[in-house]
C-alpha cells in the first residue's frame, strides 16, 4: 500500500522516541471480521526462442511490457523519472524486481477463491501481453539459465543502493537480488498478543512450508546441488536483516522486542521528495538519536525500513510469510491457502506450534539448510520433513474447514490445498521434480524446462 493511499496523516512529522514506533505497529491491529489475505508472487521472464534473459529497454523490454499492461487493461503508472518502474489498480500493484521479475501484489482479499482468481486473470493478462513480445514467465525460484553476470539492472535507484551495500555484507546478496522469485502471502493480526503467536509459528514451522515449496534446483543452466538454492542464498545476503528471528521464540516478544531489532539494523537510504539518499549503513537507532545529513526520522522513514528488513517472517502493517519459492500455479493458489488455515484458526494455530515447539535454535536453522539441500527428504529436529509437511497440512485443512466462509456457495477453501496433498503424495519436493526430469526424459532440454514451468 503507499503512503499516500494510508490512513495515517503524520507519517511525515519527527519521531521523538521509541515508544511512538511502537505505537506505529500497534494502529495496525484489526478485528477478526475485518482480516484479509494478500498474496505476492514472483515470476522470472526470458525471451522464448534463444532464451535471453529480458532487458528493460528496447521494443520487446520491460519497460514496453509494462507500457502495454497498462494501456490493454487500466493500470495507473508509477514512475521513478522517466521510467515506468510499476503499475497499480483496485489495491493491487504489478512492481518491477531488480532483476527484471514482475511481482503482482495482490489486493487484501477476503477469501482465497477470490485471491486464486486474481492470480489466474492475473496470469491470463501477462500470457496476453507477453506473447506478441516473445516473452515467457516462469514458475521457478532462480532464473535457471542465467546467472548474475548475465542478468539486466532496472532502473530503479532504490536497487542501485542496494546493489552497492549488500555485497558487503553476504556473498551471494547479487543472486538473490537478480536471478530469485518467491511466492508470498500477508495476514492481520488482532492484537500484539495475536501477533506474538502467528509471528512465532509462523518462523516456527517454516522450514517446513520451505521445504514443501522448493523450486530452484537449476540455475546457470545447470544442476546446483540444491532443492531450494533460493532458499540458501538467503542465507547469504545479509546477517543484520534476514533469516530466522530467533526473538520471536522469546516469552517476552512483542511490538517493543521487533521494534529495538529493526532499530538496529543498518538503513539502505532515506528519502526525501522522491529522491533516495543513501544512509551508508547508518543503524535506524543512530538515525533517531542523531538525524542523517540534516534530516530528522520520521514514521514514513521507519514505515519504508520496514520494508527493507528481509526476515523469513517479517512485521509491518501486515505478517509477511516469506519463505517459499515460486511454483506452478496450482501451487501458487496453495501457499496463502495453506498459512490462511494455519493462522486465522486458533485450534491449527496452536498445534502447529504443537508440531515445533521443542526445536532449538540450532536444529531449526539446521532444518533450514537442509531444506535447502534436500526439500522433503530433509529432517526437523529428529523428524522426517515429509511427515511434518503432511501434519501441517492436516492441521490447515482442518483449520480452513473450521473458518469457512458461510454465505458462499464455495465457501470450503480447503481444495485449494489439494496441489499440496498431490505433491506430498508424491513424497518430494517441486525442484526434485524439475532436478529428476532435467537430468532425464528432459534431457537437459531448456525448451523442455521452459514448457513445464511457463504461466
Amino acid at each position: 500500500m503507499s503512503l499516500s493511499a494510508r490512513a495515517a496523516t503524520d507519517l511525515d512529522a519527527p519521531v521523538e522516541s521509541v515508544d511512538e514506533l511502537v505505537e506505529f505497529l500497534r494502529r495496525w491491529e484489526k478485528p477478526r471480521e475485518r482480516w484479509r489475505v494478500g498474496t505476492e508472487h514472483e515470476k522470472i521472464g526470458l525471451y522464448a526462442g534463444d532464451h535471453a534473459p529480458v532487458p528493460f529497454e528496447s521494443d520487446r523490454g520491460i519497460g514496453a511490457l509494462l507500457e502495454r499492461i497498462a494501456e490493454v487493461d487500466g493500470w495507473r503508472h508509477v514512475t521513478e523519472g522517466a521510467n515506468v518502474i510499476a503499475l497499480e489498480k483496485d489495491g493491487a500493484s504489478i512492481t518491477l524486481e531488480p532483476g527484471g521479475q514482475l511481482e503482482l501484489s495482490g489486493a487484501p482479499l477476503r477469501t482465497i477463491h477470490e485471491t486464486c482468481e486474481e492470480f489466474h486473470e492475473h496470469l491470463a493478462l501477462m500470457k496476453r501481453v507477453s506473447e506478441p513480445l516473445g516473452i515467457v514467465w516462469l514458475g521457478l525460484g532462480m532464473h535457471p539459465v542465467h546467472g548474475v553476470d548475465r542478468i539486466p539492472r532496472m532502473p530503479k535507484v532504490r536497487y542501485r543502493i542496494m546493489h552497492d551495500y549488500l555485497p558487503q555484507r553476504g556473498p551471494l546478496a547479487l543472486d538473490m537480488m537478480y536471478t530469485t522469485a518467491t511466492v508470498q502471502a500477508n495476514y492481520d493480526f488482532a492484537d500484539e498478543a495475536d501477533m506474538a503467536a502467528k509471528m512465532r509459528v509462523a518462523m516456527g514451522i517454516t522450514p517446513i512450508v520451505s521445504a514443501m515449496f522448493a523450486n530452484s534446483s537449476l540455475s546457470g543452466g545447470k544442476v546446483n546441488g540444491f532443492v531450494s538454492r533460493r532458499l540458501h542464498v538467503w542465507q547469504q545476503v545479509d546477517p543484520d536483516r534476514c533469516g530466522l528471528l530467533h526473538l520471536v521464540f522469546e516469552p517476552d516478544f512483542g511490538y517493543r522486542r521487533y521494534v529495538e531489532w529493526a532499530l538496529d539494523v543498518p538503513m539502505f537510504f532515506v528519502v526525501r521528495d522522491g529522491a533516495y539518499r543513501p544512509a551508508t549503513g547508518t543503524s535506524f537507532r543512530k538515525f533517531l538519536r542523531e538525524g542523517l545529513a540534516g534530516e530528522r526520522a520520521t514514521l514514513a522513514d521507519f514505515d519504508r525500513h520496514l520494508t527493507t528488513l528481509f526476515p523469513d517472517v517479517r512485521l509491518k502493517h501486515v505478517i509477511e510469510v516469506r519463505g517459499a519459492d515460486a511454483v506452478p500455479p496450482g501451487l501458487t493458489c496453495s501457499l496463502p491457502a495453506l498459512w490462511k488455515g494455519l493462522l486465522y484458526d486458533p485450534e491449527a494455530l496452536a498445534a502447529a506450534w504443537q508440531l515445533v515447539e521443542g526445536a532449538s535454535q540450532v536444529e531449526r536453522e539446521a532444518a533450514r539448510e537442509d531444506a535447502a539441500r534436500r526439500g522433503l527428504a530433509a529432517g526437523f529436529a529428529g523428524r522426517s520433513m515429509l511427515d511434518l509437511a503432511r501434519e501441517v497440512t492436516a492441521i490447515a485443512g482442518a483449520g480452513l474447514c473450521r473458518i469457512a466462509h458461510a454465505g458462499r456457495r464455495d465457501a470450503d477453501e480447503a481444495p485449494f490445498l489439494d496441489p499440496i496433498l498431490e505433491q506430498l503424495e508424491r513424497g518430494v519436493s517441486p525442484g526434485q521434480v524439475v532436478l529428476d526430469r532435467w537430468e532425464g526424459e528432459w534431457r537437459r532440454s531448456v525448451d523442455r524446462l521452459i514448457e513445464y514451468a511457463r504461466y
